[in-house]
């Protein structure tokens, strides 16, 4: 939108100013030539002359300047009324720098936006799968107590098979829930990971005290192998979570009895972390899946699994800097093996 303001006052100053000016010279002239008309008339010549000569200049490089700056108010135009954007102009001077200083304002505000936008749909995904997965234990516990509360159950052994069962969807709902506030401040970026030197061996003994009841009530083992002296620069109680939700879908997906086995390895470039079991394995398929939200490869072998153990461990692992991979096999000589790689 041209507006033509500064335009007209610079036309007018600059006549106003030229008309001042040259009344003055032609007095002078006058006088200092001896009152000699005819010189005074070629000094007044020149002088008009030299105005015109500096007004087309002037007025050139002044149009030329206001019309960058109008330019760049037509940007902005369209950057508030959404529409594309077009690329970062370089150019000299300060409308050069005017030009950088705006797109950086535009750069951050789209980044802004952006971000924003991510914020809203993950919160609404968020919320509708912890709808989603809500909605089956709700209908189980709903479905238990109505047959409780009438009575409609008379044998006691049944009525304790379902109370076991109501327990274990409450159980269910309850890790879910808390594991996915754990994974939305993280990824919301409300959690900043503290990074500091730490044993590593006191948090794998830590991880492996936190679930030897689950082991223990499945006869199964945690084998630690960590030197003593190790050292990793981490959040460590973050990691320790990682850590235990690891050791949990190993003992998940291994049969009563199976051993799991908990060791490092440090070179001059890394420092990793190996949860290996010798459970069903992971089909060759699905293991690009499996660090997904609420994926589950073998529903049959843990029909109470939420899916979103591993989800969590990637993105605390990923958060520290590190990264998680897998290996697996499945068959007679079936294994996983989780690896937590931080490079040095």
């Amino acid at each position: 939108m041209i507006n033509g303001y500064e335009r007209k006052q610079f036309v007018f100053n600059y006549v106003i100013g030229s008309l001042i000016f040259g009344i003055v010279i032609f007095f002078t002239s006058y006088f200092l030539l001896d009152k000699n008309t005819i010189k005074c008339l070629v000094v007044m010549v020149i002088y008009l002359a030299a105005v015109i000569c500096l007004f087309v200049i002037s007025f050139s490089k002044i149009n030329q300047a206001y019309d960058e700056i109008e330019k760049i108010s037509s940007i902005m135009v369209d950057v508030y009324e959404g529409e594309i954007i077009p690329q970062e102009e370089y150019k000299q001077g300060d409308i050069g720098i005017l030009y950088t200083n705006f797109y950086k304002v535009v750069s951050s505000l789209k980044e802004s936006n952006l971000k924003e936008q991510e914020e809203k749909i993950f919160l609404r995904d968020i919320i509708s799968d912890i709808s989603h997965q809500l909605k089956t234990p709700l209908a189980s516990l709903t479905v238990f107590m109505d047959l409780l509360y009438e009575d409609k159950i008379t044998d006691d052994e049944k009525k304790h098979e379902i109370l076991g069962e109501a327990k274990n969807q409450l159980t269910r709902m309850e890790w879910m829930v808390l594991s996915m506030l754990k994974l939305a401040r993280i990824e919301a970026g409300a959690i900043q990971f503290v990074k500091k030197e730490a044993r590593l061996v006191a948090i794998l003994a830590q991880a492996k005290e936190a679930v030897m009841y689950l082991y223990n009530e499945r006869h199964q083992t945690i084998d630690i192998d960590c030197p003593d002296d190790l050292v990793l620069n981490c959040d460590a109680d973050w990691l320790t979570e990682a850590v235990i939700n690891l050791l949990k879908n190993a003992s998940d997906y291994s049969e009563n009895g199976k051993a799991v086995f908990l060791y490092t390895e440090n070179t001059n470039v890394y420092t990793r972390i190996y949860i290996k079991d010798e459970g069903v394995g992971i089909p060759e398929k699905d293991i690009q899946n499996i660090f997904k939200r609420f994926y589950r490869v073998n529903q049959q072998v843990n029909p109470n699994s939420v899916g979103i153990g591993l989800s969590l461990v990637k993105s605390i692992v990923e958060g520290m800097g590190g990264k998680v991979t897998v290996k697996s096999s499945v068959g007679d000589e079936s294994y996983s093996c989780f690896m937590i790689t931080f490079i040095k």
